[in-house]
């Protein structure tokens, strides 16, 4: 899902609420409740796609079980609730989404969730899927809901201004290459297009380039050794490079993903690409509104990408456990997560559901009849490395988010000094 996900730090919690908000009609502003008897709380953020209609289907075949969506506005968000209620020791929804990026945390306090383990499940998910949400004892802590992996969304007339192709096969083959290919188009662009970002955000850049790498913060596997950062050579070579690309050579339009500056510029032409998982597909529709030159290629810099991926827990707190167990079961099964991919984007998790026919037809109307089934279908296939995540991952990674928004966004600190504060704040914060 969406976006769930790593996200940049500085965003204010609000502005992903009136993203979330705005993808669906039948989602509503805030909670939703369909059903019966049987009270069952999910708890998600940003945009899972799941609708009161969604709920219906399968509260009628259920009909002793009441649902009630409880939805947050970012990953953050939730990561702090779940983690107070499950140290205070109640309060937590029968089923808690969580993200990817910090699953590894949750992992450490495996016995207070139910394993999923089950014959309904087995073979449902890709390995690598199935891995990062798997104890060392081979507990299952999480059923899979989407992945992200990333195309290339461009704006088509910004391409034209440039004399860039247009079409995205023309686009796919003129991007085709590493990141450095990447940036040199964009030094094409942003010299015939002044005053418009080649990209969004320097934040996003860092964060797909760090998610191709297999070991970005640790040493070792499964066990975490984490790299120093004032040691992590790799790590420091991308967020210089990212910043030299970004705020030396002006390819980055400085914005805050999630901002409401972010927001806002969709519909003044301020960037001309972004890094786009299939999740994003709502989320730029939603801002764009009324912007006809949206459309994606089948293409991404260093060849693949995902960002993101969200997984359902059950909590032992909960006094239905096997219900909501059955619940996750069905929300994260591939007939499922097709519709969720038909009406909001986000990319099945399941093997099933990524192949399925009516995904790999799947076209997007507002991204000029793109056909995203295909090209997200290929871009997931295309994904063979996905970073090691322990536990210190997710705060790393903001840490580092918040290095890159100080430079690239705020304006408040050089790369250096930025870079000492995140070294610093890692030594702090990492345990």
């Amino acid at each position: 899902m969406r976006i769930p996900r790593w996200r940049v730090a500085i965003a204010p919690a609000c502005a992903l609420l009136l993203i979330a908000t705005g993808c669906s009609s039948n989602s509503g502003s805030g909670d939703a409740t369909t059903g019966g008897s049987v009270n069952l709380t999910v708890a998600t953020f940003n945009e899972f796609g799941y609708t009161d209609d969604l709920f219906a289907q399968f509260t009628k075949t259920h009909p002793n079980v009441k649902i009630t969506q409880k939805k947050v506005a970012q990953s953050a968000d939730a990561k702090t609730n779940l983690f107070t209620k499950l140290a205070a020791g109640s309060g937590l929804s029968d089923i808690e989404a969580v993200d990817g990026d910090w699953l590894p945390q949750v992992k450490q306090s495996a016995d207070k969730f139910v394993n999923l383990s089950s014959d309904t499940t087995k073979d449902r998910w890709p390995d690598w899927v199935v891995s990062q949400a798997t104890t060392t004892s081979g507990e299952l802590l999480g059923d899979a809901t989407d992945i992200g992996p990333e195309a290339t969304c461009y704006r088509k007339d910004l391409f034209e201004k440039a004399g860039l192709p247009t079409d995205r096969d023309g686009v796919a083959q003129l991007l085709s290459g590493d990141w450095d290919h990447y940036f040199d188009v964009g030094k094409q662009f942003v010299s015939k297009v002044p005053g418009v970002g080649w990209y969004d955000s320097a934040g996003a850049v860092f964060n797909a380039r760090v998610q191709q790498l297999a070991n970005p913060f640790s040493s070792t596997k499964p066990t975490e050794t984490v790299i120093p950062l004032d040691q992590n050579t790799q790590i420091k070579d991308l967020y210089n490079s990212t910043l030299t690309a970004s705020v030396d050579n002006k390819l980055s339009a400085g914005l805050g993903q999630w901002s409401g500056d972010w927001q806002k510029a969709f519909q003044n032409g301020a960037f001309a690409t972004m890094q786009c998982p299939a999740w994003m597909q709502p989320i730029i529709k939603t801002n764009a509104s009324g912007v006809t030159s949206w459309d994606i290629a089948n293409v991404f810099p260093g060849g693949a990408g995902n960002w993101g991926g969200s997984y359902l827990t059950v909590p032992k707190q909960g006094k239905h456990t096997k219900e909501a167990q059955e619940l996750a079961e069905w929300l994260t099964s591939p007939d499922v997560q097709v519709q969720i991919f038909l009406s909001a984007g986000n990319f099945p998790a399941s093997k099933a559901g990524a192949a399925d026919s009516k995904v790999l037809a799947a076209t997007n109307e507002f991204f000029n009849n793109a056909p995203t089934g295909k090209i997200f279908s290929a871009r997931a296939a295309a994904v063979t490395t996905q970073p090691f995540k322990g536990p210190n991952y997710f705060t790393i990674n903001t840490v580092l988010g918040e290095a890159i928004g100080r430079v690239d966004v705020d304006k408040s600190a050089n790369a250096a000094d930025s870079w000492n504060k995140a070294v610093a704040d890692a030594k702090a914060q990492v345990k």
